[in-house]
Parts: C-alpha cells; structure tokens; sequence
C-alpha cells in the first residue's frame, strides 16, 4: 500500500530551504544513492504567509521508515528544523484510493 507523508512547515527563508534540497538532490545524485520515494511536490501556500508544505510519496509504509533512518534524510530534517520559524506539522496517510488510477 502506498503511502503519502505531507509534512506542514513555516519559514521565513523559503530561498534557503530550497538551496538546502537542491544540495541534498545533488550529493544524492552524486552518490548514486536513488530516493526511496516516488515523489515529492513542494507547495506554497497562498492564504498564510511564510506557510509551505512537501508532499511525499513512498511506495509503502517500509520505505518511508527506511528513509526517515537515512542520515542524509537525517540531516537534511535538521538542517530544515534550524530555518523553520515553528515545529512542523506532519500528516502520515495511508492511500486507500487513487483517481486516475
């Protein structure tokens, strides 16, 4: 079963956080190491400030798990938590449904 984790974050450094992801992309790419996710959507969102989310989709349950424990994601969290202006807020979905299919 796939499943999605929607991870709600505030900041006031959006350039930062994607300089951030485009240096993980490219040590991951450099590395050989292939994401364990099939896909990841950034948003902003237009009725808050500073408010913006990260849509990930994992193939189940066991990937994500096994990405949350790679250091490099680890490390990338880290680095996201000290440009943040508040705690994220995560959501972790099972899919149960998908249209189209």
């Amino acid at each position: 079963m796939a499943f999605i984790q929607i991870i709600e974050y505030q900041t006031d450094q959006p350039d930062a956080v994607q300089a951030l992801a485009d240096q993980m992309r490219s040590e991951s790419e450099a590395s050989g190491t292939a994401p364990r996710f099939t896909t990841l959507v950034r948003g902003k969102d237009r009725d808050k400030a500073n408010s913006y989310v990260t849509i990930v989709e994992f193939p189940t349950y066991a990937d994500a798990e096994a990405s949350n424990d790679d250091p490099q994601v680890q490390a990338f969290a880290a680095a996201m938590q000290n440009l943040a202006t508040a705690p994220p807020r995560f959501l972790n979905l099972d899919v149960i449904d998908r249209y189209p299919a």
